[in-house]
């Protein structure tokens, strides 16, 4: 057991915890009993605070312990994550401004939200949500799994149910924070996180190098280490991986900001300008990422070996970047390190939560299960719903265990993916039938989650099933015909099944319509997408809706 490492993570965790509380009474609201306020903070969050609350949304433990963790095992590729980032402000950029525009008009909390707004359909807002929900589970299932594995490199690392013990204590104390405070508390413990972070890295960019001879030495070494061994690794893609890197990077650009806890900090932020400016200033995170799947390298160099899960007796491979703290930092500065990454993994899981609670309550709860609801009562009703997606978070660490846990996040990328024809492409055009968009949505799915399925976990025995995300074009069938058996290139499964996606429904929409399948009425109208704040009242929302439907119609 590491008593000072402990010690000074404990203190800060404590820290953060108490800010958690007492975030509630932080830019106060008259009343928390609404969904505005416990899940939106407000919608009144200036530039800074947006920029540490996305910043700390998007940037989570599988920055700090995930993409070193790939570069380890697997070298070049786990740099997909910077064109990655790179290209996401700009094709992001336009479409959020949409998004907060129609959103703070109508009063949308949720993507499924507006899609219930703008086809009239609520079954497909009901799959917005579910995929919503889904894909966010293994993505708070990776930061509990970044902290888990400092928990581990502490000393923490029992096996069976045991080992897990610390990982719900700390889950406990989030879910009654997030619970009281809603997203007040990841916005303010993001200022903490943030800064942990900022010093711990440039630490660690400029410490690590002068111990290990320099970044040259430290490539040249993990190169000589790849060479000499059969793990696949290597400092360049190979021949059969450059598809999979290239559509890896756009397939998760394209997926970021449709997770639902991506959104949820763009609605919170108080104007479009703030939108512009965070689009400018979030690529200071992509400089960071950079600098952290470097780590993967000087873990190489150090030789450093990751932690055997007491519970699975299998290595941990997140614990590769805490095990390289431990070695090459003093104890009081890994503790600090260790903070760092354990409150990186808190502030997303958090609003990954709230977001998932939103999209229950708005979208499945008052939409099929109380019409009637009161605001009171959505708020009740999302604050027991963080809860129980926090419980499947943990459950997922417990029975699902992939090879590295990136997998997880690439995963719910191939899930959440599937919905961009009915959020994204419906912010510019309604040209896609509803009934072709659930179409195209349930095989894109099926087909996407039936190839996740088939990946298996050990790549040399074929055992195990949801192993990644990558499959060989030999692997690619339809209805039994394999139209390119030989080749061995691989191509991340969720560009495929969101292209098949987009084929259904693109071939469907014509033929509905000539069959005249209804298409439902569209609550917006043009202007809505370019406002910039909302009506002064109810009465004015709801004559844009009327107008809106009758243009539709």
């Amino acid at each position: 057991m590491q008593w000072i490492e402990f010690g000074v993570f404990t203190a800060l965790f404590l820290f953060v915890s108490v800010l958690g509380f007492l975030a509630t009474h932080w830019r106060r609201a008259e009343s928390m009993q609404h969904l505005d306020e416990w899940g939106l903070g407000g919608r009144k969050f200036g530039s800074w605070i947006t920029w540490f609350l996305v910043g700390g949304d998007l940037y989570t433990a599988y920055t700090f312990v995930a993409v070193p963790a790939l570069v380890f095992g697997a070298g070049a590729m786990g740099f997909f994550a910077l064109p990655y980032t790179v290209v996401l402000y700009p094709l992001v950029l336009l479409p959020l401004l949409r998004m907060w525009s129609v959103s703070r008009v109508h009063g949308y909390v949720t993507p499924a939200d507006y899609v219930r707004g703008r086809y009239g359909s609520p079954l497909l807002a009901t799959l917005i949500a579910v995929t919503g929900i889904v894909a966010t589970m293994p993505y708070i299932a990776l930061q509990l799994a970044g902290l888990e594995a400092v928990l581990r490199t502490m000393g923490l690392n029992a096996g069976g149910l045991a080992g897990h013990a610390p990982l719900f204590i700390a889950f406990l104390v989030l879910a009654l924070y997030t619970y009281q405070s809603g997203l007040r508390a990841p916005a303010l413990i993001a200022f903490v996180k943030d800064l942990l972070i900022y010093v711990v890295i440039l630490v660690a960019v400029f410490y690590l190098p002068s111990r290990l001879g320099g970044w040259g030495s430290i490539i040249d070494q993990s190169a000589a280490t790849w060479s000499g061994s059969d793990s696949g690794g290597s400092i360049l893609l190979g021949e059969h991986n450059q598809l999979q890197y290239a559509t890896l990077a756009l397939g998760s650009a394209l997926a970021l900001f449709l997770y639902p806890h991506s959104l949820t900090g763009i609605l919170a932020s108080s104007g479009r300008k703030v939108i512009r400016r965070n689009m400018v200033a979030l690529p200071a995170y992509s400089f960071l990422l950079g600098m952290l799947a470097l780590l993967g390298y000087a873990a190489l160099a150090a030789g450093v070996e990751p932690i055997v899960n007491g519970a699975t007796g299998e290595p941990d491979s997140n614990t590769i970047v805490p095990v390289l703290f431990d070695r090459m930092f003093s104890d009081w500065f890994a503790g600090l390190a260790y903070a760092a990454i354990g409150i990186g993994a808190l502030v997303p899981a958090a609003i990954m939560s709230i977001a998932a609670a939103n999209l229950w309550t708005r979208n499945i709860y008052k939409e099929h299960l109380r019409p009637g609801a009161t605001p009171a009562q959505e708020a009740k009703q999302a604050k027991l719903a963080s809860l129980v997606v926090k419980f499947g978070a943990v459950l997922s660490i417990v029975f699902i265990d992939p090879q590295f846990s990136i997998d997880m996040q690439l995963i719910g990328g191939v899930i959440v993916l599937q919905t961009l024809p009915a959020v994204a492409i419906a912010l510019y055009t309604r040209w896609l039938h509803r009934w072709a968009l659930v179409a195209g949505w349930t095989v894109g799915m099926v087909w996407g989650l039936w190839q996740l399925y088939l990946i298996p976990k050990d790549p040399a025995t074929g055992e195990g099933h949801f192993g990644g995300s990558a499959m060989p074009l030999s692997d690619f069938s339809l209805f039994g015909w394999q139209p390119l058996p030989d080749i061995r290139t691989q191509i991340y499964v969720g560009a495929v099944a969101l292209l098949l996606n987009l084929l259904v429904a693109v071939v469907l929409t014509p033929l509905l319509r000539w069959f005249g399948a209804a298409e439902g009425s569209d609550a917006t109208v043009e202007a809505d997408y370019h406002a910039t704040e909302a009506p002064s009242g109810p009465t004015e929302t709801a004559e844009a809706e009327t107008s809106g439907e009758t243009a539709s119609r």
